[in-house]
Parts: C-alpha cells; structure tokens; sequence
C-alpha cells in the first residue's frame, strides 16, 4: 500500500475531505476523511467510487495541433502567437477565455491575471455562470461583497431547514445527511421544489411550486412576519438599509390567498409553511440551482435573504440564508475574480479597485471595465467578434443553453484552444490545438467549498504522458507572449502566497476576504495546510462591507409568468442525476455509477403521458424553439401537470438523444447573466421505433447507427442501449471476429446473436419486434468467461435471483432485494434494513428510497 494522501472530493461544493491511497500505478483506495470538517468522514456515491475513474482511457495524453501530436514548445508558442496577433490586429476585446469551477485557485487565478491584467480584457467568464452567478449578484446587491453568510454548522443547531430548488438528497448527499441527521433530532424540514423529489419526500412539508414564483413566495413570507410582529426592528435601524418603498412594495399582492395562486399552492400548505417560519427563528434557507438558474434568479436571491434580514435571522448559529454550490471549486473561482463581472479579491470595477488591482500587478494594460458574460460570450464568438478562444476543464458545446448554436460559433472561430484532460469531446472537435491538462488525483493546489472553506487538494498519482496544469500551461503561455516577469511561478505554493497579499493589499477591513495570515505561509505548511474557513463568523456583529456598514433590503417583485403556449404547452426543467456529474467524461467512466440511471430520461407526469400518447420506457421526442432531443420516457407522479424533467449529463460522445443543452432559451437574468435554465417552453411527442434490443461488448465498438443508442459502461465492457427503425442487420458490423451463436424467432422477430473468442464470451446482441429482453445483469456478469449456446437464453438454467434497479449503488443492494427483505423481515425503519443489507448506511442518498419502499410495504399489508 502506499503513502495516504490528503485531499479533496472532485466534485459537488460541499468539500468533502478524501484520504486517498495509491495501490498501483493508476489504481487508488478512497475512503472519506475523518479529519475534515466538512464531511467528517463521510462519502457519497460519486466520491466513494472516485477510484474507477483515474484510469487513462480517453486520456488526452500529449499536445495537438489539428489531427498532429506537437511538442509542448511548438504547441504553446502557437497559442501565443495567435493571440498576441489577434490582439495587435482587432484588440484586447477580440480575444477571451471561457474556464471552469474544476480549476484550482492557482489556475483560476493565473488565467484571470493574464486576461484581465495583461491582456487588457474582461473576456474571462466561467462555467460557474451557469450554476451561482445569481447568488454572487444577490450577496453582492444585500451585503456589498460576495460573502455566504452560513456554515455547515449552522444547520447543526438549526430548528427549521428550508431547501430551496435543492434536490439535496441527490445533489449534495453529505450535507443532507447532516441535515437528517438534525431533523431526526426535532428539527421540521420543508421543501420547496415543483418536483417531488427523494428530497421531498422526507420532507415535513413540501411546497410544489409553480415555476419562476419564488419571489411572489418569499415576499408573502415576509408580509406574513411584519403583519405578525416577527420583524426585528433593532436589528434593522442598527444593520440593515431599507429602501422608503421598500414595504409598499413587499405587500402589493402578498396576501395568503393571492400568493397562494400565484404559486399554484394549497392555502392551507401555504399558512403551514408561514407558520412554521414564525415559529422556528433558528432557520437556515439552504438554496441552489432551482432559484439560481432563473431568468429572474438574482431577484428570487435577494428575496430570501430579505426575509432573513428583515427578521434578523443572520450572523447567529442556526439562521442564515445559504447558497450551497455546485461545483467543486465555484467559490475560489468567485475569489480570484474568475467571472467576467469581478475583479480578483472581491474586487469589482469600480476605479479604485481597478487602479488598485493594476498597482498590485503592475499589469500594463489593465481592464477597466466588465467583460462579456458566457451566454454573451459565445454570442460574440459566433458573430465574429471574438477571433480566438482558449476554453479551460469544460464543455460548453453541451453545457451551454441553446447549445447547437454554441457549436457553430466554434465551427467559425478562427482560432479555438481547448485544454482538458480528456482527448475527444464534444467541444475539442471544434480546436485547432488541444492541451493535455491533469485530472483529478494529479493536480496539486487549492479549492474552497460552498461555506467559504479552503482545502488543498493534493496529487496522488504521477502525471500521466505530457499532461501538465492547469497554472503551468497559462504561465507558459503568458511568458511566450512577453509577460515573463509576471508570471515567474514554479509551485502552486507561489500563486496561493500572492492570491493572498492580493486579498490584503490596502484591504483595511473594507472587502471580508482577506487572506492576511497565509501571505507568508512557506511551501512546506502550504503543503500541510489544514481546512481553514476565511470571514469567520460573517456578520455575527452584524456589520457588513458597505459603505455604511449597513445591509440592503432589496425590494423585489413577482414578474407575471407566462401562460403556456400552443405550439409548446410544456414548462421544460433540467437538473442533475444522483450518479452522474456535469458531462460525465469522469462517471462515465465507473461501472457502478453508470447503472443507477444508465439512461436519459424524460420524466413526465402519468396524466399528461395518457393524453399524449406516451407509454413508461418508450422514447419520446423533447422540441424547443431552439432544437430537439429523444428520451427515454419516465412516468412520475412527482411531476406537475405540465411540465417535464431532463437530465443535463449526456452528449454525444455517450448517445444519439439526450442532448439537453439544445433545448434551454439563451434568455439570462438581467443582473447576473445566469441562464434560466428550469422553465423553458417545450412540446413532447411519442417516437415510434420498429425494434428495440442491445449490445453488449467486451471492448468499444464504434457507436451505433440507429435512432437510439445509448453507450453504458459496464464491468469488463460497454452496453449499448438500442432502438431504431429500418433493417437492425447493419449492427453486425460493430460486432468483433469470432465464433458466432444464433438464434432466430421469426414470429416476434427476434434475434439473438453472440461473438465467442477461444470460448469466452466477447460481444452478444439481442434485439426484438415484438418481443422481450432479457435482464442485461446476467449477461454483463458472462463477459469473458466461458459460454455456448445457452448464453442465447440470456439467463442461467433454473431460477436466479433477480435483484431489480439498484436503488443502494455502495454497496450494490437492488429494489426487488430491499423490498423481499422488508416484507419478509417485517423491517420497519431504515435503519433495519441498513442492518439486514447494508443499504443506506454509507452515503445515505439512498435512505429516501429505501424509506419510501418501507411505506409501500406497510400500506400493502394493511390494504391486506
């Protein structure tokens, strides 16, 4: 075994803690750090496998330009002299960089240091756009500064936790097990949400909203404490400003009957909802990507922490408002000014930060003004305004709204770089040079999670090929274009030392982000560098980084909302899946994480299905105004009449459907740039398909011709999903050499076809008309071991235990195991069946499930 590393999680915001340890070359143990706050310990499922996805399959190994490997000299030298001619023939405007929350501090900062300083360009922005802008516009407009005034421990001493467009359970399960854990003391939960999601369903009181009329709900929330003596009125003479027409405005239409129309909620519910707020003054409001991602999300922002301002439920344990993040290192991305919007340090630019900025750079050509945000951005690009593009560790030609049209502004670009750790994606097919950057469990630096906590994230495997950093490849290129004095570092330790004396630099107490104590920290602590949260407890004196040391009450309005159209009667949603994260170039690449939802799925409500003509696991057509997609068709009683859920994970590199980036509007909230992505308008239709079947391999085949294919990785091989029109003949090319079994049934027709090598199993294909499928999981388990012809039946002789979906992906427990258990041991409680099968005792985002399998049980047998 090898030396355990400390570091932290790839993905979501939460931050938690990994103790990782390298057991072969590419090969890591993973298990969660007890020692880190933010965790203690605890893993969730995407965390808990992190170790099948360090491997290097479509690893980007070595420099390229065009189609050609390149020296890393030869390659870098021609990015700087594209840009630097670039600038010299059509400005520092024509030139921009679109980076990402899974950079480093030390990446991000470099690159916002070489555009914004050297440059002489804003046109830095961030996928982070797309996730928490609207947060950081709402702190900035309440508190003057960017500043999440909350800690994980505030929901430690909450009595009431309000989760706001926040599938927690899935999306940040380690927080949500804290969150349980705190409810399972006393404390009530409430979410808001129009899906009735796992989270929801443990909730004490669920509110499924109408889309888009958060702010018709806070501003009710809040005539409902003034008229009920709940505002702190010492609290806000001595704290908070409030506008003259701040109040006439908060009560136009606030009243229970009309909010409750204008959210499309049960008064009574409604009435519940306002009286637990009264009644609970320690509330912690967690929120995310369903209030951020709004044409209307900065206001739906400052509409929530109105109401905690407004009450004083701030700066005291157990009452903030809480913007939890999405992605790993969104908030150091927000520290070093990776928006377009922002200047380093928490710094915007108003002259004085911009002069004092250039001072501390002594950067000859400094930005003065914002750049263009990311919609905006690739708008530019498209129209011809923006000539050369360096896109960093994302992938906007799935991620973006409107995302066909963020490919042809790639497809005119004159010049595109891309670094990224992964050789083909949907965006690098659009570069002229791609640059091998590290991966996880490579990289070496900072991050800070959603509560303003900064970790290291440390390297526990060499670097693979050519592959370098992220703040390596910027430095060098910054160099190349004669900024070599600039940019002189050598270790990340040398960035985060001057990260920090920026964050101090003539900072007498006016910006909370001040890094002071780390300015001389020496390479050997920043190597041993412990969690540290900066701010400490913000706003506890209830002072804040104005000019007056005084909040904002910022006075908001309910828009009125659109009334479906004809041509698209459907409200569109997207989101994230448990198991998955972003475009899955990572959990793609784990068998276990793939299976939980192997697929992309539309989830529609069973009414609205009915008249639709769709039917459970058929496909469906998903229509925009901006483009179109197939689905596989889910029904869910969690869903509003009305509307529909995709999930945001698959491109092209993974299927022929499920591309959601071409269906959002690129509409933005005026104040942040943030898409809205959760209410776009949408029709549905069946597709009709003439045979289903699949294709199971033990190594990659080319991807499938057909109507639906959607590639899965599975132990020791790949599924393909499969579905289409036309003569299903043409698959038995993507078959390998080998001895070939059939069989054939003409009355349904079907056709089951399997590929031997010396004995074993190497590929099978089975596809029907009118038939069934076999279970995949009996098949999956044969590949590369001995078969004949009774593999055709895709099932053992005899019976076989068939575990169904798997609902418990860490410790592979499936639906039809947990529900045989219950029954037959009578088992009541999750944690009776944690203790029969394990399930749910790890990362817990499956505890609402199993929960829900239990009440099934019990209504059951009482029905009997």
């Amino acid at each position: 075994m090898g030396e355990q590393v400390r570091t932290t999680c790839a993905y979501c915001g939460v931050g938690c803690g990994i103790v990782a340890t390298r057991t072969g070359e590419r090969a890591v143990e993973i298990k969660g750090d007890a020692q880190h706050p933010a965790n203690h310990g605890r893993l969730c499922s995407k965390g808990t496998h992190l170790g099948e996805t360090v491997g290097l399959e479509g690893r980007l190994l070595h420099p390229m330009i065009g189609k050609r490997q390149a020296s890393w000299d030869k390659a870098l030298d021609l990015v700087a002299k594209r840009f630097r001619q670039t600038i010299a023939e059509h400005g520092p405007d024509s030139v921009a960089f679109y980076v990402s929350g899974q950079l480093l501090t030390e990446d991000y900062y470099v690159a916002n240091k070489l555009m914004k300083g050297f440059i002489g360009s804003a046109n830095i922005d961030t996928n982070s756009r797309l996730c928490m802008s609207s947060a950081v516009a709402g702190h900035m407009r309440a508190f003057g500064e960017d500043v999440v005034p909350a800690s994980y421990d505030d929901l430690d001493a909450a009595d009431l936790i309000v989760l706001v467009g926040s599938n927690t359970a899935w999306c940040h399960p380690v927080v949500y097990q804290r969150i349980r854990a705190r409810c399972d003391a006393g404390a009530k939960l409430v979410v808001i949400d129009p899906r009735r999601t796992e989270t929801a369903d443990e909730a004490d009181l669920h509110l499924a909203i109408k889309p888009g009329s958060d702010v018709a709900l806070m501003n009710g929330l809040l005539a409902h404490c003034r008229t009920n003596g709940l505002i702190d009125e010492t609290y806000l003479s001595r704290s908070v400003s409030v506008p003259d027409d701040f109040w006439d405005k908060v009560g136009e239409g606030s009243d229970l009957w009309s909010v409750a129309k204008a959210c499309d909620l049960p008064p009574a519910d409604l009435r519940r909802f306002f009286e637990l707020f009264a009644a609970n003054p320690r509330t912690v409001t967690m929120f995310s990507q369903g209030v951020n991602q709004s044409l209307r999300g900065t206001d739906q922002v400052n509409a929530i922490i109105n109401v905690h301002l407004a009450t004083g439920r701030i700066g005291k344990p157990g009452a903030a408002p809480f913007s939890i993040t999405g992605q790993p290192n969104a908030m150091g991305g927000r520290e070093v000014g990776g928006l377009a919007s922002t200047l380093a340090a928490h710094m915007g630019f108003a002259a004085d930060d911009v002069a004092r900025v250039g001072r501390f750079w002594a950067a000859p050509t400094m930005a003065a003004k914002p750049g263009l945000k990311a919609v905006d951005l690739f708008r530019a690009v498209g129209e011809g305004r923006i000539k050369a593009l360096w896109v960093m560790a994302t992938n906007p030609a799935v991620s973006m709204p409107d995302a066909g049209r963020v490919r042809e502004a790639l497809a005119v670009c004159p010049f595109v770089v891309v670094s990224d750790v992964i050789a083909e994606t949907d965006t690098s097919k659009f570069a002229h040079v791609r640059l091998p950057a590290a991966a996880w469990g490579e990289k070496d630096g900072t991050v800070t999670n959603s509560e303003r906590r900064i970790s290291r994230q440390r390297a526990v495997l060499d670097l693979p090929g050519e592959a370098k950093p992220d703040w390596w490849i910027v430095t060098k290129v910054a160099q190349k274009m004669g900024w070599r004095t600039a940019f002189p570092y050598d270790r990340p330790a040398e960035i985060f030392r001057e990260h920090a004396r920026l964050s101090a630099y003539q900072n007498h107490g006016a910006r909370l982000f001040d890094l002071r104590e780390q300015v001389v920290i020496g390479n050997e602590a920043y190597e041993n560098i412990e969690p540290f949260r900066w701010g400490g407890d913000a706003f506890a004196e209830g002072r804040f980084p104005t000019a007056d040391g005084k909040a904002r009450l910022v006075a908001v309005q309910q828009i009125a909302l659109q009334d479906p159209l004809p041509k698209w009667p459907m409200t569109l949603n997207t989101g994230r899946y448990r198991d998955h994260w972003h475009t899955m170039t990572r959990t793609g690449l784990s068998p276990k994480l793939a299976r939980h939802r192997d697929e992309p799925m539309v989830e529609v409500h069973p009414g609205d299905a009915a008249e639709l003509g769709l039917t459970d696991r058929s496909l469906a057509r998903v229509s925009t105004p901006q483009g179109e997609s197939v689905f596989r068709v889910i029904l869910s009683t969690g869903q509003r009449r009305g509307e529909l859920f995709v999930p945001i994970h698959w491109t092209d590199q993974q299927s022929t459907g499920g591309r959601t980036g071409l269906l959002p509007r690129p509409l933005v909230d005026p104040h942040s740039g943030q898409p809205g992505f959760k209410s776009t308008p949408a029709a549905i239709a069946p597709v009709a398909v003439e045979w289903r079947g699949f294709l199971l391999a033990a190594s990659e085949v080319k991807q499938p011709d057909c109507l639906w294919a959607t590639r899965v990785r599975v132990a020791g091989g790949v599924l393909y999903e499969l579905a289409g029109d036309g003569d299903p003949a043409q698959l038995d090319a993507l078959l390998p050499k080998g001895e070939r079994i059939e069989a054939l049934d003409r009355a349904r027709g079907s056709r089951r076809l399997a590929i031997l090598k010396d004995g074993k199993l190497a590929a099978a294909l089975f596809v029907t008309r009118e038939g069934l499928l076999p279970s995949r999981d009996w098949l999956i388990a044969q590949i590369g071991a001995a078969a004949g012809p009774a593999v055709l039946a895709g099932a053992p002789p005899g019976a076989r235990e068939d575990r169904g979906p798997i609902v418990c992906l860490c410790f592979d427990v499936g639906l039809k195991t947990i529900v045989q258990a219950v029954a037959s041991q009578q088992l009541t409680s999750v944690e009776a069946v944690g203790a029969a099968l394990s399930a749910g005792t790890n990362c817990g985002s499956c505890r609402p499930a199993i929960r829900r399998l239990i009440e099934q049980n019990r209504s059951t047998a009482h029905a009997g």
